[in-house]
């Protein structure tokens, strides 16, 4: 690499860096928003670092793209502006050659895309999913919150005022397990035991009203244990096609496209073999943004001649826009494979690239 290739790269790749900083705090902060929200919620602070921990690495898929396509426009728009392209087309040096290695750093980003696409961020969509299962059954005694009615448990609220270690005081509980009452049960204070997956609630001093579900009244009792079956077991969750890796998606999708379900049971209708073939064209065209970005971004810059930061953002918001809103219309069809969309959504790509060739052609 000559002196000229690595101003160049090393100017965009320094601004890329800060670029993907300034938007990946951007993206935290709506993060931290939610994340707020499962605080006030009670969740425990071990699942809400799971739960950065598991939402971080999907900001890369919109953060890297945004991050190149701003820094693209903005070096090469102050190269234009400080008359180095100018230069350069003076010492017959082409456009094309400038390109050349900034090319390669898109490239590589696509790379790395397409690893996030296809080997990060789709187990992150299943983990998700059972966290928040986890977060409404298995956290234990860290579920159990005073205050407040605690509706993580099927057919039963609890509500206590205060805790202390696995005791309870001034419990309340609603009990929703008969069809044509509910129960009514007070207690000074209890004691929560978890017998795998159960919840086992030793109660003491305790008023029952009813106590039968065909009898109204109330009764009485110094102890009472009461159990909650089932309380903590983990919900079982059907795989979807986000949630698969390539390879798993790939052979997946062989299988549907032999008309028949992967245990090879019954047919397949054409909507869900549509949906995984445009899963696959997805995650490539998801992966191919950051070397379009790139490709687009440069010839525009040079065209810009300014050296405004805000004509820049505006304009990579405004290319970003056009390529996502595209992708989100083709997804909105994916199952319904006559309309051809795992083909359709590769139209982004397609008029960056073509974009791109007219616009350095004019450039020269």
């Amino acid at each position: 690499m000559k002196i000229l290739e690595r101003y160049v790269t090393g100017s965009l790749l320094s601004s890329v860096l800060l670029a993907w900083l300034v938007l990946t705090f951007v993206l935290a902060v709506g993060l931290m928003i939610r994340v707020t929200g499962l605080l006030i919620q009670g969740l425990p602070i071990h699942m809400i670092g799971k739960y950065l921990a598991i939402g971080i690495p999907e900001t890369l898929n919109l953060t890297i793209p945004m991050a190149i396509l701003v820094s693209t426009l903005l070096v090469f728009g102050r190269l234009s502006a400080d008359s180095e392209i100018a230069a350069m087309r003076a010492c017959g040096i082409n456009l094309w050659r400038i390109m050349v290695w900034p090319l390669a750093v898109g490239a590589a980003f696509s790379l790395f895309s397409f690893y996030i696409n296809n080997e990060v961020t789709p187990p992150n969509h299943e983990a998700r999913r059972r966290l928040t299962a986890a977060a409404g059954f298995g956290s234990a005694l860290d579920l159990l919150e005073p205050g407040r009615f605690v509706n993580s448990f099927k057919s039963v609220k609890i509500r206590f005022d205060s805790k202390t270690g696995h005791w309870l005081h001034n419990v309340l509980i609603y009990d929703y397990s008969h069809p044509k009452v509910v129960r009514e049960i007070r207690a000074e204070k209890a004691r929560v035991e978890f017998e795998q997956d159960n919840l086992q609630i030793e109660l003491y001093r305790v008023r029952i009203d009813p106590f039968q579900p065909d009898k109204p009244g109330a009764a009485m009792a110094d102890r009472m244990t009461h159990v909650i079956p089932d309380a903590l077991k983990a919900r079982n969750y059907r795989q979807r096609i986000k949630d698969m890796r390539f390879r798993p998606l790939l052979n997946h999708y062989r299988s549907l496209a032999r008309d028949v379900s992967p245990d090879k049971t019954e047919p397949q209708p054409p909507s869900q073999r549509g949906a995984a073939l445009f899963e696959l064209h997805k995650r490539f065209v998801l992966a191919s943004a950051p070397l379009c970005f790139i490709l687009i971004g440069m010839p525009l810059g040079v065209r810009s001649h300014r050296k405004e930061s805000t004509i820049g953002v505006a304009t990579a918001l405004g290319i970003s826009f056009c390529f996502y809103i595209l992708l989100i219309a083709a997804e909105s069809l994916a199952r319904k494979p006559q309309f051809y969309m795992h083909l359709l959504i590769w139209i982004p790509v397609a008029v960056c690239v073509a974009l791109a060739f007219v616009l350095v052609r004019r450039n020269q």
